[in-house]
């Protein structure tokens, strides 16, 4: 099942959650057309590699994607949950 939309009321435009759908949109973008050599080291450098686990990465791999169906489902996700959320 794919959520299509929620039934909870929106009380403001959800500023934070639609910074974070382009931020991760312009990432994805960045490495999109890279050689994959580059893109596998941008993975293990900012990504969670479980052998080198360093702090930063909780951060920064979220905002990396193994594909377009990748982010456009997970930012689809957010859109529809996330308004929740900023609104609390």
């Amino acid at each position: 099942m794919f959520p299509l939309r929620d039934v909870n009321p929106r009380r403001g435009f959800p500023f934070v959650v639609v910074l974070i759908i382009i931020f991760n949109t312009l990432v994805f973008f960045q490495y999109f057309d890279l050689p994959e050599k580059k893109v596998e080291l941008i993975f293990q450098f900012f990504g969670i590699v479980p052998a080198h686990i360093r702090l930063i990465t909780l951060i920064t791999h979220q905002f990396l994607h193994g594909g377009l169906l990748h982010l456009v489902s997970n930012m689809w996700a957010l859109w529809i949950f996330g308004d929740n959320i900023e609104d609390r």
